[in-house]
Formats: structure tokens, C-alpha cells, sequence
């Protein structure tokens, strides 16, 4: 096959409809998350109400204990999955995807449920992770056994992906999962039952929203005509294929994690826990960033893989660099917040005694805002199968990192770690989109997109610079931010194609007077 031209009509009507299809179903993710966040508070403001301290802390440092193991047991196949499902749907090699699809369940639950019975199996090993304390030991040995099924429902979410069943997800992820174990808080409450029993309620929860996405899985293959195909003698499992993926999505994501971990450990082994306490305070609220980033990430490996399959290299530019802008503009009201308003948030949020945290946020919060600003260069490389590079960049970037931290946090302490980490994640990006440049059809950077950046730049500084050299309130800052954050709308909207990806949104007034690119007066 040839890669496509761009001055093809037909081939160009199909790269919109990709990239449309893409934003839009990504942008219901992002409505599911904050539907989905909405109905957690609400289980965790119910919960911590009704348990004792005590309870509640047992509760949540198991629970912390079983997120660190889930993603071992995954193996990174639910990326894995993702990019190769949609290429042997497209060639129509059936043997292969359901060879694909046998495999990585197999695997993520078998393993899951090994790390379970070991860690249920050996109270000496758990002991030492819960220092001894009898409760959370004791929910331990319930929750482990959310491991296989969270790592199962993980990987559904790259099953469903790669079928573009994008409603289903959002049902079972966004809707189906967070009610099911809000549902386990109300019953505890009714019964005045214990946290045992919630504990028991959390897994049965998330095993019965696994019970019904297999149900959905199996319901999706038949309205897709691919049951049908189905051969059990001709399946063919391309184990070498699909595990020469697990190094490189193991390590890639690990990094991230692996960078605030290893700084908070270096805050606190060298300097103190006052200084551990300025950063990790405000982890969170910048990590807010990537919000948008996790939201769109679900379905833009799918989508890559397919025209990856069609070798449409100008395809897979247009999808990256429109998905990247999409992105950088809808995480802008976020990063206007976090970054140029970060020094009156940190003390709006945790008081005057943390105003040393807001120079911390505002360093994390760059890190963070440059990932999206780049896009999904790490997908795309996964996609083309630059395996051996993502391993060696991931290497580098997590031993720059010990040795900047070393280095900085002994004399600038916490916002040394900062500095480090930004540093570190801005360089690994960098690498990252480095890798891209032999591939053909691919802009590095895409000039076409110089108005969005260039938008995003001047909105962030003209807030930064308001805030720092002018005395004004929290409040009037937050609304300046939703001014300029409308602003950077109304002006990318004719580069983003807002009106044409979201045509219903010209039905509001409003909507419309910001969004459409003309308006005709009768």
C-alpha cells in the first residue's frame, strides 16, 4: 500500500471523518470522567461520614496497596490490544484477533490472580506492608482479589476501544462502575453494616461490572458480524507480536509514576517532611492537568492503528497534531489555573502556610500541560513499533531524573524536586517526539498549527503576569481565567473545526455567537 496523498479528496473526506470521530468520542469520555468523578465524591463523601477514622484509613491504605499492584498484573496489554485489534480487523485476519483477544484475557487474569493468591497466601509478606496493623491487613486479603478483576476491566476498556464501541464504554466505565460501588456504600449505610462488609461490596461490585462488559464484549463481536468468523480451529495467538509490547508499556508507564515517588523519597531522606508536605500537596491539583490527555487516550491508539493499516502516514499527522490541539485547548482553563494562578490557588486551597507550594505547582503543572501540548508522541511510537527506542528513553529520563533530583533538592528542596521533575518531563516528551521524526508524512511540529500555540502562549503569560504584578483577588483571577479560556475558544474554533466536529452545538445561542465561524444576518 502507498501512503496517502493529502491533495486526495476522498482520502482527505476520510481522514476528517477519522479525526471527527476520534475528538468527538473523546470528548464523552471526558464528560463520563467528570460524571464518574462526580458520583465517587459523592461515595466518598458517604463513606467517610458514616466510618470511624480508623475504618476509613484501613480502608483506603489497602485499597492504595491494590491501585500499586493492578498495573503489574495488566502487562500493559490493554494498550497492547488497542493497537493491534484494530490492524487485524482492518486486514480482516480473524485467526489473529481472536488469537489476541483468548491471550491477553488469559493472561491479565491469570496473572492477577496469581499476584492475589500470593499476596493472600503469605500474611508474613502482607504483614510487612501494612506495618502490622490487624485491619488493613485483614481488608487486604478481601481486596487483593480486586487485582485480576480490575486488571480484566482495564483491558475490556482496549477491547471495546479497538471496536469503536465508544457508548458501551462510556456506560460501563463512566456510568455502570462508579454507581455499582456507590450502590455498596448506600447498602452499607442501610445494613449499619462494617467496613468488611463494604470491602466484600467493593468486589463484588466491580466483579458483576465485569460479569456485564463481557456480556457487552460478546453482544458488540455479534453486531460487528465477527461471531460469526469465528473458527476455533484456525485461531492463531501471535504471542511474540503481542508480548514484545509488554517491556515498552510497562516501562514508559512507570516512568511518571516512578518520578514523583522517587522525589518525594528523595525530599524525605534528604531534606524533611515539611518539605514533602509542600510537594505533595499540590500533586494532585497539577496532575489535574492530564485529565483531558487520559480522556482522549482510550481511542486515539485504535484509531492510529487503523490508518496505520491503510499506511495513511498524512492520516495519522492530521489525527496527532488535531488531537494534540483539541487537547492543549481544552486543558487550557486548567493549566490557567494551575500555573498562572498557581501561587493564590495553593493558599485558597490548604491556607497561608502552604504559600510556599504555589512556585511547586506552578514548575509541575508546566511539566504536565507540555505532555499534552505535545500529544500522543508515546502512542504513536507504540503504534510504529519503535519498541527498542521507548525502552532506552525511558531508561535515560528515570536516571536523569534521580541524578537533576540529587543534585537539586539538598539546596532548593522541594522546589529543586520540582524543577526536577518538570525538567525531566519536559525532556522526556522531547525525546519522545524526537523518535517520531524518520516517519514518513509526519510533522515534528505542524506549522499549520502555530495560531493555537501561539494563542495558548500569550492567554497563560498576559494571566501569569496580571497576577504577579498586579494586586488582585482569588476570585476576580478565577474569572479572568474563564474570560481568556473562552477567548483562546472563539479564536482557535476556525483550526479546531469546532463548528463542523460539534455541529450541535450552533443550535445555542450563545454557542453559536462563540463558536461558528460565520454568522449570517437576515
Amino acid at each position: 500500500m502507498q501512503a496517502v496523498i493529502e491533495g486526495n479528496p476522498a482520502q482527505a473526506a476520510r481522514q476528517q471523518a477519522a479525526t471527527q470521530r476520534q475528538i468527538r468520542g473523546s470528548s464523552l469520555f471526558l464528560v463520563g470522567r467528570f460524571l464518574a468523578l462526580s458520583i465517587n465524591f459523592a461515595a466518598q463523601v458517604l463513606m467517610v461520614r458514616y466510618l470511624s477514622m480508623s475504618d476509613y484509613g484501613g480502608l483506603a491504605y489497602a485499597l492504595a496497596i491494590v491501585a500499586f499492584i493492578e498495573p503489574f498484573a495488566t502487562l500493559g496489554l490493554q494498550e497492547t490490544v488497542a493497537r493491534f485489534l484494530p490492524i487485524y480487523h482492518e486486514n480482516r485476519e480473524n485467526e489473529k484477533l481472536f488469537g489476541t483477544i483468548l491471550l491477553s484475557t488469559g493472561a491479565v487474569f491469570l496473572t492477577g490472580l496469581v499476584i492475589s493468591i500470593v499476596v493472600w497466601g503469605a500474611p508474613g509478606l502482607a504483614s510487612h506492608i501494612t506495618a502490622h496493623q490487624k485491619l488493613p491487613l485483614h481488608l487486604l486479603t478481601i481486596l487483593i482479589f480486586l487485582v485480576p478483576v480490575d486488571a480484566i476491566d482495564e483491558l475490556m476498556n482496549g477491547l471495546f476501544a479497538s471496536f469503536s464501541g465508544v457508548r458501551d464504554i462510556f456506560f460501563r466505565k463512566y456510568l455502570l462502575g462508579p454507581a455499582l460501588k456507590l450502590g455498596a456504600v448506600l447498602l452499607l449505610i442501610w445494613q449499619r453494616s462494617s467496613v468488611t462488609f463494604l470491602a466484600y461490596g467493593y468486589l463484588l461490585a466491580s466483579a458483576l461490572g465485569v460479569l456485564i462488559y463481557s456480556w457487552m464484549l460478546i453482544r458488540l463481536l455479534h453486531d460487528q458480524h465477527l461471531l460469526g468468523e469465528l473458527r476455533p480451529r484456525a485461531i492463531k495467538v501471535p504471542v511474540r507480536e503481542l508480548f514484545a509490547f509488554v517491556l515498552p508499556s510497562l516501562s514508559a508507564s512507570l516512568v511518571t509514576v516512578a518520578i514523583h515517588s522517587v522525589n518525594i523519597f528523595l525530599l524525605g531522606y534528604l531534606r524533611t517532611m515539611t518539605d514533602v508536605a509542600y510537594y505533595r500537596a499540590v500533586v494532585p491539583v497539577a496532575q489535574l492537568n492530564n485529565v483531558v490527555m487520559s480522556s482522549f487516550a482510550l481511542l486515539y491508539t485504535p484509531s492510529a492503528a487503523r490508518l496505520l493499516a491503510k499506511a495513511d502516514y498524512a492520516g495519522i499527522n492530521k489525527l496527532y497534531w488535531q488531537t494534540a490541539a483539541w487537547m492543549s485547548v481544552l486543558s487550557f482553563p486548567i493549566f490557567a489555573v494551575t500555573f498562572s494562578l498557581a501561587q493564590p490557588l495553593s493558599t485558597f486551597l490548604y491556607g497561608q502556610r502552604y504559600e510556599a507550594s504555589g512556585p511547586i505547582l506552578a514548575l509541575l503543572s508546566l511539566g504536565s500541560y507540555f505532555n499534552v501540548l505535545l500529544g500522543f508522541n508515546l502512542q504513536t511510537l507504540k503504534v510504529l513499533e519503535r519498541l527498542r527506542y521507548i525502552v532506552v528513553a525511558s531508561v535515560l529520563a528515570a536516571l536523569a531524573n534521580v541524578a537533576v533530583n540529587l543534585l537539586l533538592i539538598p539546596r532548593h528542596g522541594a522546589v529543586g524536586a520540582a524543577i526536577g521533575t518538570a525538567g525531566t518531563l519536559i525532556v522526556y516528551n522531547l525525546l519522545m517526539q524526537i523518535g517520531l521524526l524518520p516517519t514518513s508524512h509526519f510533522h515534528v511540529f505542524d506549522r499549520r498549527y502555530v495560531p493555537v500555540y501561539l494563542t495558548i502562549g500569550l492567554g497563560a503569560a498576559g494571566l501569569f503576569a496580571l497576577q504577579s504584578l498586579a494586586s488582585v483577588s482569588f476570585y476576580l483571577a478565577l474569572v479572568l481565567a474563564g474570560c481568556v479560556s473562552l477567548i483562546v475558544f472563539a479564536v482557535t474554533k476556525k483550526r479546531l473545526g469546532i463548528a463542523d466536529t460539534f455541529p450541535e452545538l450552533l443550535r445555542l445561542p450563545l454557542m453559536r455567537f462563540i463558536f461558528a465561524e460565520e454568522i449570517h444576518v437576515t
